[in-house]
């Protein structure tokens, strides 16, 4: 483990911030992209700039780029840690294409079933077979909670068929905010001398948590954070993070910048550059303080709403679920008192507080929910685990095959038997339902519907 930065020991730069800063005020004429020159359409063109000269470049960075990149992988305590502009989406097909590279032959990568869509693509891309992990106790296609006896169990009957995976990948956390055991994971993988890679998109403020429980400090190989989650960073902004003790880090530390380029813009956004230098100095002036009070605030407004409480780890999430009121609805009804929450569906409703929040309006959490139980009627007794069934697929065509396919898009009450083609679900949750080459069943057309899903994409 890496250890917390404390902020009396630490001078953070901030040299992206600073470069720019320093070209906006020396007015210079400029003659290159992008196209507004500067001017102030919507106030802040001015900081907008591209790779001119002394701004680095970020997939061949060897200056400020560079230092940047540096310092955050010197907060997080990697081997190395490089920025993605285009999100977690970005590092997701990355890292996939990463360790597709260290299999003799045709990669093989064990995934819980809960991936973001963003990994089915890069399965397509990589060329590699997925074999999926359920957890037979899921309560919405979001989760997929795997026990190291259970990876363990699979990994052994994998090892005696000869196909062992290159890596186990999982999603931690999810979008409900279930937390896998990291660290029990990471030893049964590197048991097998198989990696663990995490999408950690939701959770790149878990290495503040106490004495870190992110997944670097906790035995995963590599994992991406969207650091605009639960950091103060603009839309896009993420990292990529190679552990100290990664198998093959040798590799990923070398190939990481050119298989970055390979999925990424080459016009990245150097409005969300600074966001993710200056996110470094945040990080190191007082945020692990003002983290812990807002999980203590956090706290509090649970017990409030325990009854209605979904228990998670996932300490900036609150989830609830009423039975007798739909997400959606309790979603309406904190939308007229003037919130908004990150997610809902017919079960449950997400919301996400960071230190940031105003914490003084918390309160419309409550109101909310007082406002939802007048609809009640009766004691309800139903639950979300009454009426969800984990749904098992079999492949007919591999991702690739079904992604690259000729394919066409169809009513979902058409589909039952079809193969699907892209995976079809709005983010968020942007979980697939049904993964690209399986077959859809008439149990998935329910599950389409529940989601509001009425067009699917398929084989044709």
């Amino acid at each position: 483990m890496s250890g917390i930065l404390e902020t009396s020991n630490v001078k953070m730069t901030t040299p992206i911030c600073d470069f720019v800063g320093q070209y906006q005020e020396s007015d210079t004429v400029r003659f290159h992209m992008p196209g507004h020159k500067g001017m102030p359409h919507l106030g802040m063109e001015a900081l907008d700039i591209t790779e001119v000269k002394g701004a680095d470049a970020l997939y061949e960075a060897d200056g400020i780029i560079a230092e940047s990149e540096a310092n955050v992988g010197h907060v997080f305590g990697t081997a190395r840690t490089v920025y993605s502009t285009e999100g977690s989406s970005q590092c997701v097909k990355a890292m996939i294409h990463l360790v597709s590279g260290l299999a003799d032959g045709k990669a093989i990568i064990l995934a819980a079933r809960n991936v973001h869509k963003a990994f089915i693509y890069g399965a397509a891309l990589a060329d590699c077979d997925v074999e999926w992990l359920y957890a037979a106790d899921n309560k919405s296609i979001c989760e997929c909670v795997i026990s190291a006896k259970e990876l363990e169990d699979k990994l052994l009957v994998m090892k005696e068929e000869n196909r062992l995976p290159v890596a186990v990948y999982i999603t931690s956390p999810d979008y409900l905010g279930n937390v896998q055991d990291i660290k029990a994971l990471a030893d049964v993988c590197h048991s097998f001398g198989v990696m663990l890679i995490v999408d950690n998109a939701h959770g790149a403020y878990l290495h503040f948590v106490g004495d870190g429980c992110h997944p670097m400090d906790l035995g995963a190989d590599m994992c991406c954070d969207s650091a605009h989650k639960t950091l103060p960073v603009l839309t896009g902004g993420a990292y990529l993070h190679i552990s100290n003790n990664a198998i093959a880090k040798e590799y990923l530390v070398d190939n990481v910048k050119n298989v970055m380029a390979i999925y990424g813009s080459t016009s990245p956004s150097y409005l969300i550059l600074q966001s993710l230098d200056m996110c470094n100095k945040y990080l190191v002036s007082g945020y692990k303080v003002r983290l812990e009070e807002c999980i203590e605030k956090l706290d509090a407004l649970r017990a409030k709403l325990d009854k209605y409480v979904v228990k998670t780890d996932d300490l900036l999430k609150i989830t609830l679920h009423m039975p007798g009121v739909s997400g959606q609805k309790l979603a309406d009804i904190l939308r007229s008192l003037g919130g908004e929450c990150e997610f809902a569906d017919k079960d449950y409703i997400v919301l996400m507080i960071t230190p940031d929040s105003d914490m003084s309006k918390l309160d419309i959490v409550q109101k909310a929910v007082s406002e939802a139980e007048k609809l009640l009627t009766g004691e309800c007794t139903s639950s979300v685990e009454d009426d969800y069934e984990v749904h098992y697929h079999k492949a007919v065509m591999t991702i690739r095959e079904a992604v690259f396919s000729n394919h066409e898009i169809i009513d979902v009450t058409e589909a039952e038997g079809r193969i699907c083609a892209a995976p079809t679900v709005s983010c968020p949750p942007a979980v697939p339902i049904v993964i690209s080459g399986e077959k859809i069943e008439a149990s998935d057309i329910e599950v389409f519907k529940a989601y509001g899903i009425t067009k699917v994409d398929v084989v044709k």
